[in-house]
């Protein structure tokens, strides 16, 4: 059982320290000690307990809960050590209000200095504002900030960006009561296709090399130095080949569980994908134990998004002829609320008043910015139901699109050619959980409603694809459906661990997608009956296609598409262009009014079941031509709903 004494004070070694280590005079197996690891993950820039998007209180995201759950977490043991795994600069309003400004020091690294972390790695993210502001936010920490696998691009004379590692030094009291020093390495990667989702914001001063082979080159060096444990921060998911729900990911975005078998690794902590470690999301297979929390038999753990979880990892440590070594250990999420039987949230903490105070005028600043009105919408605004129907919301992101590139186009070489357009919703539940939908009502368009349909700084860019790239690209997107059989009743439509944001809609084409054909990737074909202007799409003719910088480098698992096709690739964000054609006035009726672009294709005697915001069920009847149905709450605060297709 873990004692509950003051935590010891942090002194973190660089990764050329040679740590004066005192001698061990202990008998193997006499000498048994614990440590505590804490970690974060994906926060996203969600500080303040508050929802920017909606505008409003939020117990369910924010630095300021979980800082509570690590307080009560330190204050349970000896010794611990407190980590994040990276995406902590950009992803909510208040860390676009601080980018914009070029606030410094950063809000985010002066809350993590005052909870006491020791060291955290940088995930992809990190980079979304731009190299400068990353590198200025990052200046002044008093921590240690880590990335082993981005080094300096090919030809470039500049030096790391970050270190690859450091040590962090703790007193641990043994079994029999003598005091030792121990030695916790820590080193973080990130996914090594951060150089093409991030191009432009890198600009070529930096390339990312693959995650598993760098900290086994690492691992060495780091034992050298006198490391008597090595923690891996690992910004990305389980991989091996796999995802959640064990069907083949083949992205190598997510390798944590190849990282877990390297010898000399003593325990993982997992990022980037926002799912829960150990969980009931996460099926069990060789190697992952969903319950226990390992991989490879090494503890690990993946804390979520937002701040709504924080990471424990308890070691149990004996000393030998070796050093030290995990004989035991432990492994959890603790979440800063839960649900009642009726899915209903309920706060497990309150807010720090310290990380609040320290918060307070910034978040004050960015609540005033995001209530700036742009526009107004004569009808609401919502992705309720962007998963299965063709909605208004994801419309007029395309309309955006496609008016910024015609116009950037017409007077050159490719005016001639069809502009269409590729989005999709960026909130539209899943891992995010019930509250992660759009919802704009009638009236005033704030500045925060633009950012809440365009999370992401993604830049704009164009390509000049063939009917047949079009198909292909549109059979990717619907891939995260699950195949139906006919007949069958109540079926589950949505792959759990789908995100939604892969699910791209076209603008200026229509399809049908054939649920009951197996997904492209185990050699089915889905979309049916796509046309351009009511005729058959002509597989050779050519197509401009508006998209996002991430899209475009085919990301996501999109097909890469080949570098001559980028015919527009401007440093302007598909936000701002949004916000530039709602400014316009452009929004009006026909953007609701409009023949969808797809629709599921008929399956008679067949319905599916999905999960919707429970603030849905009034606008079902928006969708005449859809046969919905809400049958109740789920235990985790989604609606469910019944379609027949």
């Amino acid at each position: 059982m873990i004692r509950r004494v003051q935590t010891n004070v942090t002194d973190c070694l660089s990764p050329c320290a040679a740590p004066d280590i005192p001698a061990r005079p202990l008998a193997p197996g006499q000498a048994w000690a614990q440590v505590r690891l804490l970690a974060t993950s994906d926060l996203h820039m969600h500080i303040a307990a508050h929802d920017y998007h909606a505008d409003r209180p939020c117990f369910r995201k924010g630095l300021a809960m979980t800082a509570s759950l690590i307080a009560q977490a330190r204050a349970e043991v000896p010794v611990s050590v407190l980590l994040d795994n990276g995406d902590f600069l950009q992803g909510s309003p208040l860390g676009d209000f601080v980018a914009q400004q070029a606030l410094h020091p950063h809000p985010m690294v002066q809350a993590m200095a005052h909870l006491g972390y020791d060291a955290v790695n940088i995930g992809n993210h990190e980079f979304s504002h731009g190299f400068d502001t990353l590198t200025k936010a990052l200046a002044d920490a008093p921590f240690a900030c880590l990335s082993a696998n981005t080094l300096p691009a090919p030809g470039s004379t500049s030096a790391r960006l970050l270190p690859p590692w450091t040590l962090i030094s703790r007193e641990v009291t043994d079994s029999a009561g003598q005091r030792h020093r121990l030695l916790i390495g820590v080193i973080g990667v990130l996914p090594p296709e951060t150089q093409v989702w991030d191009k432009q914001a890198i600009a070529g001063r930096v390339c990312m090399a693959p995650m598993t082979a760098t900290i086994a080159q690492h691992l060495p060096a780091l034992r050298a130095a006198g490391a008597d444990l090595v923690v891996v921060l690992a910004h990305c998911g389980l991989g091996d080949g796999y995802d959640g729900q064990g069907q083949s990911a083949g992205t190598r975005q997510d390798g944590a569980q190849q990282i877990a078998a390297l010898p000399g690794v003593d325990a993982v902590v997992m990022g980037h994908v926002h799912s829960v470690f150990p969980g009931p999301d996460i099926t069990a297979r060789p190697g992952v134990d969903p319950v226990r929390g390992t991989l490879c038999g090494k503890p690990a753990v993946m804390p979520g998004a937002y701040g709504a979880y924080l990471g424990v990892i308890d070691l149990d440590l004996a000393f030998g002829p070796s050093g030290w070594a995990v004989t035991g250990h432990h492994v959890e999420t603790r979440a800063i609320f839960r649900r009642d039987a009726q899915g209903h949230a309920m706060p497990s903490v309150t807010p720090d008043a310290g990380v609040e105070a320290l918060i307070q005028p910034v978040h004050l600043a960015t609540v005033d910015w995001a209530r700036r009105p742009i526009a107004r919408t004569p009808r609401p605004l919502h992705s309720y139901f962007a998963m299965v129907a063709d909605c208004a919301a994801t419309r007029l992101i395309n309309h955006a699109q496609a008016d910024y590139v015609a116009t950037r186009l017409r007077d050159g070489p490719f005016a001639g050619l069809p502009v269409l357009s590729a989005t999709a919703p960026f909130k539209a539940g899943g891992r995010g959980g019930p509250d992660n939908f759009t919802f704009i009502p009638a009236g005033d368009v704030l500045l925060r409603h633009a950012v809440d349909l365009y999370m992401h700084p993604n830049t704009v860019m164009a390509l000049r694809l063939t009917g047949a790239a079009l198909r292909t690209w549109l059979e990717r997107s619907v891939q995260g459906f699950r195949t139906v059989i006919p007949g069958a009743a109540d079926q589950p439509l949505i792959n759990s661990d789908l995100p939604s944001f892969l699910f791209d809609t076209i603008l200026g084409l229509t399809y049908e997608i054939d649920l009951s054909s197996p997904g492209a990737d185990q050699g089915g074909c889905r979309i049916r009956n796509l046309c351009w202007q009511g005729a058959p799409l002509d597989a050779a003719q050519d197509f401009i296609l508006a998209t996002n910088s991430y899209r475009g480098s085919g990301s996501g698992g999109f097909a890469p598409v080949d570098g001559a096709s980028v015919v527009l690739a401007d440093e302007v964000a598909n936000r701002d262009l949004l916000i530039r054609y709602l400014s316009d006035g452009r929004l009006d009726d026909a953007c609701f009014n409009a023949p969808p672009a797809w629709r599921f294709r008929a399956l008679p005697g067949t319905s599916v079941v999905f999960e919707t915001s429970p603030l849905a069920a009034p606008f079902i009847a928006d969708h005449p031509s859809l046969c919905m149905h809400p049958l109740g709450p789920t235990p985790t605060g989604f609606l469910q709903v019944r379609l027949q297709l």
